[in-house]
């Protein structure tokens, strides 16, 4: 039985879809001014892992995460590099696609982009001031967040505490144009030199909270089963979606609110972030390190926790997926000396469907990606004691890298055996070597072993041969 801590409830609860077999889930996407750092990627890795569990309990994903495209920093942006607001959303919602991809994040089924949905933004707010719940003022639109009887329900906060923060934090000139300090801006009035659209309230833009409200409800429908977003987003962003799309449709909006943890970085643990300057670009780091190392050192721990980030956590992750892909190949190895007849003991397949099922439990726990991976690394031991039986069954070789493959799949990694080529000279030194065992020229084998490990390539001697790989 699957269960998700409900960030609302601030509890665990039984997953009940609001459609048998299939689930709606929105996470907030980002703002594309710049490439992504880690920090953002792990809340990306982490629900593209949610996703991917999900439908490897077979239930049907309709995945949607936005692009916002209309933003301050994106028009700083513009103005910093000569080129328009959509020409700086095109060139970093490619990066984010490109940078994403070699992470093995499958793409949402959607991604709209506010640039897209601005009818329907309009509309959005023009029936919020139908209600009552936002008004026009100087050419902005703001919400009524008292009006709205459980605003701060998600975030635990109280009216009184959002009033004296309010306070403290806008100018007296916002604070003139609205009428209590604590409400919101839905839209914008344009200023000189920015992007803008036409409104029934002037020239102007959509305010950051309105678009997740819009899309969500427009791609989802009124009441969606998940909605997703790091910690840092529970306020204000997520409790004025709340407030917005309640208001609007009279409906619950997600029944379901999940929130990752940050990535953090240095000995104090700071949070990372762009404000900060303490962050790390994915895009610099999959030039330096595999792609699949970084999604690992993500994926596999429990998404509600903070990830330190340092060199010795990429270094462990890239250790602990070595263990994992070496016992696949070496496993798969052993295909070619596989006996299909050999007689099996079933107690073989009785334990890979306990792992199996133990998977299960554990990730059924909230998606506890740590647990998780723990049960993958004993079918990794398991495979490893059965490639170093002198016979061994094709049937449970085949069955054991198939369920190897199907749970890393799970946290986005995708095992291959190795296909690629060796040019002539490090083939002919494998050829060499193989010739010096035979007549017990160890020396001489040690000593292209050697050779090879300088090239890249590391030799396993296994009781049916040698067998190479790439370190």
């Amino acid at each position: 039985m699957l269960k998700i801590y409900n960030t609302l409830t601030r509890k665990k609860e039984e997953f009940v879809p609001l459609e048998a077999g299939k689930v709606k889930m929105y996470v907030c996407g980002p703002t594309v001014y710049n490439y992504i750092h880690i920090g953002n990627a792990r809340s990306t890795v982490a629900f593209d892992t949610v996703r991917r569990y999900l439908e490897f309990r077979d239930y049907e994903v309709n995945f949607v995460s936005n692009f916002t495209d209309v933003d301050d920093k994106i028009i700083k942006a513009a103005k910093e590099l000569s080129i328009t607001a959509p020409e700086v959303a095109d060139k970093f919602i490619s990066a984010f696609y490109e940078d994403t991809s070699a992470l093995g994040v499958e793409k949402a089924t959607s991604n709209p982009r506010v640039m897209e949905n601005m009818p329907d933004i309009i509309q959005f707010i023009e029936a919020l001031i139908e209600k009552g719940y936002a008004y026009e003022s100087a050419g902005d639109i703001y919400y009524r967040t008292r009006k709205f009887k459980n605003y701060g329900k998600l975030s635990n906060k109280t009216i009184d505490e959002l009033e004296i923060g309010a306070s403290n934090r806008l100018e007296s000139s916002e604070n003139e144009r609205k009428e209590d300090p604590i409400d919101f801006a839905l839209w914008k009035s344009a200023k000189a030199d920015e992007i803008s659209w036409e409104s029934p309230w002037g020239q102007g833009r959509p305010g950051w909270h309105i678009e997740c409200s819009v899309m969500a409800t427009k791609y989802l429908g009124d009441t969606i089963d998940i909605h997703g977003g790091g910690q840092d987003l529970e306020f204000p962003h997520h409790e004025n979606e709340i407030a917005q799309s309640e208001a609007k449709t009279g409906h619950p909006f997600a029944n379901y609110w999940m929130h990752n943890g940050f990535v953090t970085i240095g000995a104090e643990d700071e949070k990372m972030s762009k404000s900060l300057g303490n962050f790390v670009l994915v895009h610099d780091m999959i030039k330096e390190v595999d792609p699949q190392i970084l999604r690992f050192f993500m994926a596999t721990t429990h998404y509600r926790r903070p990830i330190a980030y340092s060199g010795t956590a990429i270094e462990e992750a890239k250790v602990n997926l070595a263990k994992l892909k070496i016992a696949y190949e070496n496993l798969h190895y052993r295909l070619s000396d596989s006996v299909l007849e050999l007689p099996t003991d079933p107690s073989f397949f009785d334990k890979l469907t306990t792992i199996k099922e133990q998977f299960i439990v554990e990730m059924d726990d909230d998606f506890n990606a740590a647990n998780g991976i723990t049960v993958v690394y004993e079918l990794a031991k398991m495979m490893n004691i059965y490639s170093e039986q002198k016979e061994v069954s094709k049937a449970v070789v085949e069955a054991m890298l198939g369920m190897l493959k199907e749970l890393l799949t799970v946290f986005g990694i995708i095992l291959e055996e190795e296909t690629q080529l060796l040019d002539a000279h490090i083939e002919a030194l494998l050829l060499e070597r193989t010739e010096a065992r035979a007549a017990k020229n160890f020396a001489r084998s040690d000593e292209i072993r050697d050779l090879l490990k300088n090239e890249g390539i590391i030799i396993d001697d296994t009781p049916q041969g040698a067998r190479w790989r790439r370190g």
